[in-house]
């Protein structure tokens, strides 16, 4: 399965980033970029990539610890910038990101210790990707606008593990769908479920 650890925003922010999206949208060049869909919106923690099934007991375990160690803590999604010269565009968070790394730091480290690869360890970065391009794209303009956005605050209370299911129709722009594993409340909380989220 390819997962991935992650903070999702509530209904009302990604409403709220959605319009701003929108805006975006509306600039010159804006079809160069393929955007996200809602689904896709998400603050990545930890990247797994391909974890054998057999694996995903211990690392669920795992991340449950990680969540009971964490608090609650308060964020928003505002601010943006780009990796790779246009090759990604994404909105930034505020609000509590001490928490939020350590959340990312432990999400790593439950993965390591479940066994699941993952590479040299780098100094984690909050973004939430908006859109993409395959080729260099001059997205200045839309890093300026991203720069003035705020959504409102939220609480985040829940650790998420999400499956990545990639495009297999070849159909140009369909995007991977998401499918919410499992999610544990921060503090000492419980599982909460599982949840299918569709894509555009």
């Amino acid at each position: 399965m390819r997962l991935f650890a992650a903070v999702l925003p509530p209904a009302e922010v990604a409403a709220e980033l959605a319009a701003e999206v929108d805006r975006l949208k509306g600039l010159p060049g804006a079809d160069a970029l393929r955007w996200t869909g809602r689904p896709g919106w998400h603050f990545t923690l930890a990247f797994y990539g391909e974890v054998e099934e057999d694996v995903v007991p211990d690392l669920s375990d795992r991340l449950a610890r990680a969540a009971h160690r964490t608090p609650a803590f308060p964020l928003s999604v505002a601010g943006g910038g780009q990796f790779g010269h246009g090759r990604a565009l994404w909105a930034g968070a505020d609000g509590d990101l001490e928490t939020l790394r350590l959340l990312a730091d432990r999400a790593e480290a439950a993965a390591r210790k479940a066994g699941v690869p993952m590479g040299e360890h780098r100094r984690y970065k909050a973004h939430l990707t908006v859109a993409r391009s395959r080729d260099a794209v001059e997205v200045r303009p839309y890093v300026e606008l991203l720069t003035e956005f705020a959504s409102r605050t939220w609480t985040v209370g829940e650790l998420a593990l999400v499956r990545s299911n990639l495009p297999t129709s070849g159909v140009p722009g369909e995007q991977p769908r998401y499918e919410v594993v499992a999610r544990w409340g921060l503090g000492p909380a419980r599982r909460i479920g599982s949840q299918e989220i569709a894509g555009d």
